[in-house]
């Protein structure tokens, strides 16, 4: 899966922390920039891939609005 993403970044003592913006969910750390951006990028393939479990047969969805 493919697709562009925005990084946010900073400096966190030694670590350049960072997320993804269009996906706050997704964290991660490198020693250098670059080293983020490839953990940054495995992080996000765990979140997409992962298999999560089924919801219940008697689960319902609602559209939800929320302010913020």
């Amino acid at each position: 899966m493919r697709g562009r993403f925005t990084l946010e970044y900073w400096r966190d003592g030694d670590w350049y922390v960072g997320r993804l913006v269009e996906n706050p969910g997704v964290f991660s750390q490198g020693a250098t920039l670059e080293e983020l951006r490839e953990n940054i990028q495995d992080a996000y393939e765990l979140i997409v891939t992962q298999d999560r479990a089924p919801a219940p047969p008697s689960a319902e969805r609602q559209a939800l609005e929320l302010e913020v």
